[in-house]
């Protein structure tokens, strides 16, 4: 390993260790730090209730879905589809698949056990490369794919939580949600790292139906 790698690699370590959310995670059980951004959307924005149905996008290593599993209850029903398989979750069924590839949707489809969605989060993120253009070009394929998704399965009055990251792209990809939702914010919560471009779109009320069979993506 070259000397700047084992640099990196010591940084990344110390910045884990210094990291109250990943401690906060490590002692709570959660899998992954990103939760707290959710557990703050959450609060603010009143995403989940008690019985609903929720598609989680991108969900390895599946931090999001224990807490989605945690607020919907037993009465709930969580999908976890991600194109990496992961360890199982209590309460939470999960769908290995790719969802920018086509018949995805489908796929996802069969798994609800005949019941409507009434939330889809998507907290999925490239490989970063390092190359600005390819890694907002590759961050735009996920969030649009996300976008699709959402359209095909909430309910009239569900609610969309997608990833995007700020840059040329974004405020067409907004364009994109406004023209398929009533209404939509952008946050970006705490647990964000101070550094980091991304933004939160949280969009709600579908301005179509969702239709009556899948589009093939």
């Amino acid at each position: 390993m070259s000397g700047r790698r084992q640099g990196s690699g010591r940084r990344w370590v110390e910045r884990q260790r210094r990291d109250v959310y990943v401690r906060q995670a490590h002692e709570k059980g959660y899998r992954s730090r990103a939760v707290f951004k959710l557990i703050e959307l959450d609060r603010r924005n009143v995403l989940f209730r008690t019985g609903q149905c929720v598609v989680d996008l991108g969900a390895a290593p599946g931090g999001w879905s224990q807490y989605a599993a945690e607020r919907v209850g037993p009465s709930g029903l969580v999908v976890a589809v991600d194109v990496t398989p992961m360890d199982s979750i209590p309460g939470v069924d999960m769908v290995e698949v790719d969802i920018t590839r086509t018949g995805s949707g489908e796929l996802i489809r069969r798994s609800l056990q005949d019941r409507q969605v009434d939330l889809v989060i998507s907290d999925m993120a490239p490989r970063m490369s390092g190359v600005v253009s390819r890694d907002q070009a590759l961050a735009l394929e996920l969030a649009e794919a996300a976008l699709k998704v959402a359209g095909c399965l909430l309910t009239h009055h569900g609610t969309l939580l997608v990833k995007v990251f700020e840059g040329e792209t974004t405020t067409a990809f907004r364009h994109q949600v406004q023209e398929r939702f009533e209404r939509h914010v952008s946050r970006k919560p705490a647990a964000s790292r101070n550094e980091s471009r991304e933004r939160y779109v949280i969009a709600t009320n579908p301005l179509a139906g969702p239709p009556s069979g899948l589009e093939k993506q």
